[in-house]
């Protein structure tokens, strides 16, 4: 008698990589080139149109993966989350000092910088005492410092206040926490502020000396 052939139960041949990890993996890579490519904060929706998506969650999803894979890595390199669902590729703070002199934007020269020092450290100022501290040459640095949206201007009851904009924090990679900023600041602006410290120390000695020798001098007439 012959037994019937037993039929061996065979596994299903091992199936390449899902789908939906491969899109997965494609949009991450798209996101990094784009963040990359902008060197400027990205928007959700912008990001939706890099990866052709409609779904906010789904590419949020996507960018915070993006966030843990930087983290990761302990590189000079980071992704950060801004207020407005927008996302950044940058060097880390405390890197930038170092490596300033090879970055291609526009960087401001001592003068700007300055003035953009006084006022990110001292805000919100009025403008009437940057310019009593700065000097007149600092209503050319206000101008050109609003027009590349780093600081802007609030009434404050007659007189104008500065400070700075979300975007000055996006561009020196900076945080927006006002309680963490005095800190960042001076590792950025260390030397900036510590002039203009050392300046208006100088300039106020120097008006005191004056002061003293208008004095004496009237004294001396008085006699």
């Amino acid at each position: 008698m012959v037994k019937p052939k037993q039929s061996v139960e065979q596994n299903p041949p091992e199936t390449e990589q899902p789908q939906e990890n491969t899109r997965r993996a494609h949009a991450l890579m798209l996101l990094e080139a784009a963040l990359y490519v902008a060197g400027r904060p990205l928007d959700l929706n912008e990001l939706c149109q890099v990866v052709s998506s409609r779904s906010k969650k789904r590419v949020s999803s996507y960018a915070e993966e993006l966030i843990a894979e930087y983290k990761a890595r302990n590189s000079a390199i980071e992704i950060l989350a801004l207020k407005g669902e927008r996302y950044v590729l940058q060097v880390k703070a405390e890197f930038t000092p170092l490596i300033k002199k090879l970055v291609n934007r526009p960087l401001l020269s001592s003068g700007p910088l300055k003035t953009l020092s006084y006022i990110a450290y001292r805000q919100p100022i009025t403008q009437k005492r940057v310019i009593e501290v700065r000097g007149q040459h600092a209503y050319g640095h206000v101008k050109m410092l609003k027009d590349m949206g780093l600081i802007m201007s609030e009434r404050s009851g007659r007189s104008l206040a500065l400070k700075t904009t979300d975007y000055f924090a996006d561009y020196f990679g900076l945080t927006q926490d006002m309680s963490l900023l005095k800190r960042d600041l001076r590792k950025i602006f260390g030397e900036a502020i510590k002039e203009d410290l050392v300046g208006r120390q100088q300039k106020e000695a120097a008006q005191e000396h004056q002061e003293n020798q208008d004095n004496n001098a009237e004294k001396a007439v008085g006699n």
